[in-house]
């Protein structure tokens, strides 16, 4: 009865999202009618089990409402504050309608294309992994996440990533306690899902596979409670196929007639959830019809009314207010924890006798090594993983002997697909671990964008700070590796990356910042849910001198973790070099040395420059810009991306918005992919275009 009766609440939402949308008081329609045996999944699961939730999961959310006891109106109200955009609504404040509260487990998700698989996955794979290396974690050490979605996106390249790496890794005997509920109606939007393909895509190594009539709540609920005790008592994933019905069409605009029959939409009808849970109560003689109508004409008056007073609730009212959750950055905690190192005695046991401040001065791959470690030692729950990190140390070292150190609980590797990884740290990092994952080459980064723009920065922002992923994804960037691998190994393009709201985007150049920098960023990551990501140029790996060969003058010293004051750097501060008063060269990564470079044979022909590194990419260092544009009135930007799009363009806006009165020149790579060989000379930035651009500024 208590199921039915929250079957009834989530149609009566849907009946008043679309009255609240004719009044234009509501802003969101996409329903669950003909979902409403999800409510059944909720009650074969805990109150404390993970839920990343399918827009249709109206029902399953009212029942873990109650199941978690609360009053059936608390959950109502949650949901009709959402679709009214109500300003105090538990979740997301009024920024999007979705399921999700923190009290009650669930992970309010804003995709409709089923990207949320991989974070589910990354959630079931942190239960497991907390366990084992003694970290907390924000949920009990039993649960079982599961994971909704619809038929439509099964097909999805996220979904699939999902799955597989779900099959991947019980097929290894990793456990991994996940329940995916596909709600199958056989229709995405207005596109049909052939019959059996859902099945056919389910069925895979190591994944149980569970199906019922999702219309009707006793079968939903016993093939429920099978599939959950099969995840928890044996850790290991469980696909739950229920077969349901969409009534009221994909939205309150939707005009089914257009593309399905009549008979198929009487054909749904017939099977309506609601009047199916009907009759088995009426035939169990725990109510009679006129009782169940009686109740629900009275309920859908109450829900209605509940639904008026939400449009008298106030509304975001500045940009301000929408904004707070994006970045809630405190620098000043920051900077106390970024200087964080594990005791003395742990410290030497993890560079086996040997600390890196006694060492000779260091490259920047080095620098980034040994910061790993200590950081590793300090924080038990952060991970580092990705393609060839662990044995093999990454394509390129960086992270060389640091699984043989800390163990493969800590550093490992994955299966080759960046939506995977991306998915395993959003998961890992909503909760508690601290996760570092490595996108092997830039270019490989943007075959999961979306887990960074879709997924991982939205999180905060649609749950007020609720939740939060934090992360510092480490990315090997930029090119002038002498031409080598072509375009997917040689990416200078940032701008997918800077566009997206909250995210921090790290740039070191030399050794020591990124030592610093990497160690503000997880302090960010760790104390305000930050998500970071930490590009690191290639071609600066192993660069050991800057003006000649044997010079070391690319070298720096370690600097170790507990001296703040030396060596924190704060998110947003710019470093300078030299005091010329004639030219600033504004750049990053790779553009530092060159710029430097330059600016030496500029100063031989009494040209005073000063050269500005701006280590952050987001968010621009732009006092650090403006005073240092000041000091010489002549600004040369140096940006080793892209003409178009590059971040170039970003600095020349600040100045200008700032009112900067003085001349300003730039210089950029071509808007063109990069070849391979010596061929890629002449659309990268180069040491000698730096110069001409300067002298031509200067007149």
């Amino acid at each position: 009865m208590r199921l039915y009766q929250r079957q009834v609440d989530s149609r009566l939402l849907d009946i008043a999202a679309r009255w609240l949308r004719e009044q234009d008081e509501g802003f969101y329609t996409i329903g669950s009618a003909g979902h409403e045996g999800n409510a059944a999944v909720a009650a074969a699961l805990l109150p404390t089990d993970p839920a990343l939730l399918h827009y249709r999961s109206g029902a399953f959310y009212l029942a873990r409402s109650e199941q978690a006891g609360r009053l059936p109106e608390q959950g109502l109200r949650d949901v009709l504050m959402g679709l009214t955009a109500a300003a105090d609504e538990p979740i997301a404040g009024g920024r999007h309608k979705v399921f999700g509260h923190p009290d009650l487990a669930v992970i309010p998700q804003t995709s409709t294309i089923a990207s949320h698989l991989p974070r589910a996955v990354g959630v079931a794979f942190a239960i497991e992994r907390a366990k084992a290396l003694g970290a907390p974690s924000l949920w009990p050490a039993d649960a079982v996440t599961v994971c909704s979605f619809g038929d439509a996106s099964i097909n999805h390249a996220s979904a699939l990533s999902g799955l597989n790496i779900a099959s991947y890794a019980t097929y290894q005997g990793q456990p991994l306690p996940i329940l995916f509920v596909c709600e199958d109606n056989g229709i995405g939007i207005s596109v049909r899902t052939p019959k059996g393909w859902v099945e056919s895509a389910a069925r895979r190594p190591g994944i149980e596979y569970f199906a019922a009539d999702g219309c009707d709540l006793a079968e939903t609920y016993d093939a429920a409670l099978r599939a959950v005790r099969h995840v928890r008592e044996r850790r290991s994933p469980a696909f739950l196929h229920l077969s349901t019905v969409r009534l009221m069409g994909h939205a309150g605009s939707d005009v089914e007639q257009a593309y399905r029959t009549q008979r198929e939409i009487k054909a749904d009808l017939e099977r309506d959830p609601l009047v199916r849970t009907a009759a088995l109560l009426v035939k169990a003689g725990l109510t009679t019809p006129d009782e169940l109508l009686k109740t629900y004409e009275s309920q859908r008056e109450h829900v209605l009314r509940i639904a008026l007073e939400t449009t008298r609730s106030p509304r975001l009212g500045s940009a301000k207010e929408i904004m707070e959750p994006l970045a809630p950055r405190k620098p000043e905690l920051i900077a106390k924890i970024s200087p964080m190192a594990a005791t003395a005695a742990a410290r030497t046991k993890a560079f086996a006798g040997s600390l890196p401040e006694h060492d000779k001065p260091m490259t920047l791959s080095q620098a980034v090594n040994r910061t790993l470690a200590d950081a590793l030692a300090v924080y038990p729950e952060m991970t580092v993983f990705g393609e060839d990190v662990a044995k093999k140390g990454g394509v390129y070292g960086v992270t060389r002997g640091l699984q043989k150190r800390f163990g493969a609980g800590q550093v490992f590797d994955t299966l080759l697909d960046e939506q995977a990884i991306l998915g395993l740290a959003l998961g890992s990092g909503v909760s508690g671990l601290l996760p570092v994952p490595e996108i092997q080459y830039l270019a490989y980064l943007h075959n999961a964008l979306d887990q960074i723009r879709g997924e991982a920065a939205t999180l905060s922002f649609f749950s007020r700070g609720s939740y939060t992923n934090p992360m510092v994804v480490r990315v090997a960037a930029y090119a002038y590796q002498k031409g080598f691998g072509g375009h997917f190994h040689n990416d200078n393009a940032v701008a997918a990356l800077r566009d997206i709201p909250g995210l921090v985007i790290a740039s070191p150049a030399r050794p020591d910042d990124a030592a610093a920098m990497l160690r503000t960023c997880l302090a960010a990551a760790r104390t305000s849910g930050s998500v970071c990501v930490f590009l690191e140029p290639i071609a600066l790996y192993h660069t050991r001198d800057l003006f000649e060969e044997g010079d070391g003058g690319w070298l720096a010293p370690y600097p170790p973790p507990g001296r703040w004051a030396e060596t924190h750097v704060p998110i947003g501060r710019a470093r300078s070099y030299g005091d010329g008063r004639d030219l600033t060269i504004v750049t990053f990564g790779n553009g530092v040395r060159m710029s430097l470079r330059a600016a030496v044979r500029l100063t031989q022909e009494n040209v005073g420059c000063r050269v500005l590194d701006l280590r952050w990419l987001a968010p621009l260092p732009t006092e650090d810009l403006l005073r240092a544009a000041e000091l010489t009135g002549n600004v040369l930007i140096a940006d080793e991306t892209r003409h178009t799009g590059g971040v170039s363009e970003a600095i020349v806006a600040e100045l200008v918005d700032a009112g900067f009165t003085g001349k300003i020149g730039r210089v950029t790579s071509a808007d063109s992919f990069i070849p391979l060989g010596k061929a890629a000379d002449h659309v990268l930035l180069s040491e000698d275009e730096i110069e001409q651009a300067a002298r031509k500024l200067l007149g």
